[in-house]
């Protein structure tokens, strides 16, 4: 395990400001002055995914309606979301800190962080390097790409110094400043604090930061019920304490669908495309799903959703089969579809999939090791030749449609096309929990 040293500083983090906005500015200098909004399609209907800093000062954020976005901010840019661009750009900027630290990890498409190397911990060696990292990004993406930058004894801190000072900061948290430096802040400014560890934290009568500071480890794992109240304890004491391996839960994708395929047709033409994609995706990361859970939203107002479990598989016939069994138990007489979702869960590790014996279990003598080749010959081609070379019949009149989605905490593979469910569209634990075993 690596012993770190709160008393020197050990970690920069690096956050992109308005990131895709600003991609679209350096792509576009008619853009640059200007408050731009980027949004997932070209329509008065839906809402902004991005935003440039002056827009944001006007009031626009995420989820913020196109009509809303114009009353606030006149003049306002409002661009189509372009995904190959933010990606490219994002591989520019890792290109751009590589020059200058080499990457720890990537949180995020805007946002790195860099251990320090021990000849850049003292205060003025880690600003001098961050100076020249900033450099490097101006001089490898472009002006546009504008970053935040924060330095600390660890890199949770430094997400913290990273939001003090935005866009284009650069901020510094010294371990003689803990913790009276961060008594200023809202208990929400900390990572990892949201809506509902805020509320448990007030209930246990810790209101401020200062506060927190103050409670007993013993405390803070009783409030965070379990070892992430420790992990926190320590964080603020400039302690670095390495996260636990990601495991993915749920995998899936969702869409609002563009006017033509806002009907019956279209909506099941596209949930087949996202469950293809998703089919995919489950297979290259060696996943085996035993759930499946279909999401509807109309233009009306209302969601409907379902979700039943299964043996696990990775055969997208069989999944194919599933959909369509949910699809027909959707409300009669519904023709508004606004968006769709499919997403995959109750997730085995391929070293923990049961498989069916061969010519007992199988319904048919085989069919099993057919449909694993196919699904593998099928994923090759399209890997090669690119998406949709080869699909099944149920997606074809979505094809021009399955646009890639960039969630912030994950960088898509643009072989794989990787999508993000949208949050009315997620399955909730309840959902989840209560999923009934499909028979037959």
């Amino acid at each position: 395990m690596r012993l770190f040293n709160p008393l020197v500083l050990q970690a920069l983090l690096i956050d992109y400001n308005g990131f895709f906005a600003s991609c679209e500015q350096q792509e576009r200098p008619e853009l640059r002055g200007r408050p731009v909004a980027v949004v997932p399609l070209m329509s008065e209907h839906t809402s902004c995914i991005a935003a440039s800093y002056d827009a944001k000062l006007a009031g626009i954020k995420v989820g913020t309606a196109v009509s809303d976005a114009r009353r606030l901010c006149p003049g306002i840019a409002i661009v189509e979301s372009r995904p190959e661009i933010y990606l490219r750009y994002h591989q520019k900027l890792l290109e751009a800190v590589e020059t200058c630290l080499p990457v720890t990890e990537v949180w995020s498409i805007d946002e790195v962080w860099c251990r320090l190397p021990s000849n850049f911990q003292t205060r003025e060696t880690a600003l001098a390097v961050a100076k020249k990292l900033k450099r490097a990004i101006a001089r490898i993406a472009g002006e546009c790409l504008t970053c935040s930058i924060g330095l600390a004894p660890n890199a949770w801190l430094a997400k913290i110094a990273s939001d003090l000072e935005k866009p284009d900061g650069l901020v510094v948290i010294d371990s003689e400043e803990l913790p009276a430096r961060l008594f200023p802040l809202a208990l929400r400014d900390l990572p990892g604090v949201g809506a509902n560890m805020d509320l448990r934290l007030r209930e246990a009568g810790i209101t401020s930061v200062e506060q927190l500071c103050a409670a007993e480890l013993r405390e803070l794992r009783r409030i965070w019920g379990g070892i992430e109240g420790e992990r926190v304890w320590r964080r603020l004491r400039g302690e670095e304490v390495p996260l636990p391996p990601r495991h993915t839960s749920s995998l899936g994708h969702a869409q609002i669908l563009s006017p033509d395929l806002r009907n019956p047709d279209g909506a099941r033409a596209t949930l087949h495309r996202l469950l293809q994609k998703a089919a995919l995706r489950l297979r290259h990361a060696h996943l085996y799903a035993g759930g499946l859970h279909l999401g509807l939203k109309y233009r009306q107002s209302g969601r409907w959703s379902q979700a039943v479990t299964f043996a696990d598989t990775q055969d997208t016939l069989e999944f194919i089969r599933v959909l369509n069994l949910l699809w027909d138990r959707r409300p009669a007489g519904r023709a508004d579809h606004f968006s769709v979702g499919v997403t995959f869960f109750a997730l085995v590790p391929a070293g923990a999939h049961t498989a069916s014996l061969p010519g007992i279990l199988e319904s048919r003598p085989g069919e099993d090791a057919r449909r694993a080749a196919l699904n593998a010959t099928l994923d090759h081609i399209n890997r090669k030749l690119g998406k949709h070379s080869v699909v099944y019949g149920g997606a074809l009149g979505a094809l021009a449609y399955a646009p890639i989605r960039i969630a912030f905490t994950r960088i898509p593979d643009l072989s794989l096309e990787e999508g993000e469910i949208d949050g009315e569209l997620y399955p909730t634990a309840a959902e989840l929990s209560s999923a009934r075993r499909l028979s037959g």
